[in-house]
């Protein structure tokens, strides 16, 4: 199971620097940063550790099965951002 990054996202990055398998794309150094709307979990690389949940600022990480009703686009756009 993935984590998913909701549109609650903020970009702040603080998730980029937490994860240890460097799986939250695009980073600030990245192409398309500035014109993504948020970051997002390649639902591939992801090893499920949790590591980003407890430093986003803005709530926005929840683990697949636990995201919001309200947030489920997030997750079919997710798999699209990484072509999957």
């Amino acid at each position: 199971m993935a984590y998913v990054i909701t549109e609650a996202c903020t970009k702040d990055a603080f998730c980029v620097d937490a994860c240890p398998v460097d799986c939250i794309h695009p980073k600030k150094d990245e192409a398309g940063f500035e014109e993504a709307k948020q970051l997002w979990v390649d639902p591939v690389e992801c090893v499920d550790c949790g590591a980003c949940v407890p430093v986003c600022p803005a709530t926005a990480i929840f683990a697949l099965d636990d995201v919001p009703a309200e947030n489920q686009a997030s997750v079919q756009a997710n798999a699209v951002y990484f072509g999957r």
